[in-house]
């Protein structure tokens, strides 16, 4: 076994820090300072630690602010190397094979363990997306990517969530290349049928409805005319 650098101990000994302070994301991690006295090293060492820990998407460096919990949590922006595959529909298809295997399921899930913070969060995005769409805003697409995303948080299953790059990138080639106005109109529908599912804690409601979703979204990948 590769002995580790003291810049690696010092990044796993503040995931420690993290860990065991219980921080959540957007808490604030102590300043360099105490860090280096808390760890017993220097302060350019933790300064290292904390430049590996943001290029993983654990931390987020707020200038004049401080070093924060990133709300990436890890992810990686494209963990599974998607942008070099050049067959955009044969991948976005492949996606929502995917998708269909795991989304109805976090969906059903979302419904049991939900929160009355997290339905407010998932219906607050429902109605930016609306309103995002109907004035042609492409800021939609990321905002679609973040009902998803709380929808798979609330699933309260941790490693379902971290398998959201896959439903990201899916949302991305699909809002992107594939989706018409009439489909726009039918997401922001079975969005709320989603959420109002997932609010009414209807876990076979949920599930079906998610399940509806992605079924009228394929479409558009079987029937090229329905492009935009």
């Amino acid at each position: 076994m590769e002995q580790q650098t003291l810049v690696e101990i010092t990044t796993h000994n503040i995931m420690n820090v993290i860990q065991e302070s219980d921080l959540q994301v957007g808490d604030r991690l102590p300043n360099e300072f105490t860090l280096a006295k808390q760890l017993n090293v220097s302060r350019n060492t933790v300064r290292e630690a904390i430049k590996m820990l943001k290029s993983r998407n654990i931390l987020e460096v707020k200038q004049g602010s401080g070093t924060f919990i990133s709300s990436k949590k890890g992810l990686q922006d494209d963990p599974f190397g998607f942008s070099l595959l050049e067959n955009k529909r044969k991948l976005t298809k492949d996606l929502f094979d995917i998708r269909f295997m795991l989304e109805p399921y976090v969906a059903s899930l979302a419904a049991q363990n939900a929160t009355e913070n997290d339905v407010i969060e998932m219906e607050s995005l429902c109605l930016e997306i609306e309103k995002k769409m109907n004035e042609n805003d492409e800021e939609y697409t990321q905002l679609d990517q973040q009902l998803h995303t709380q929808i798979a948080k609330a699933s309260g299953n941790t490693a379902l969530y971290h398998l959201i790059p896959i439903i990201n990138e899916s949302i991305h080639l699909y809002n992107d290349h594939f989706t018409s106005e009439q489909k726009k109109r039918e997401t922001v529908s079975s969005h709320q049928e989603i959420v109002e599912a997932i609010r009414q804690k209807d876990s076979l409601g949920a599930q079906q409805a998610m399940l509806i979703h992605l079924s009228n979204n394929r479409i558009s990948l079987e029937h090229p005319a329905h492009e935009k």
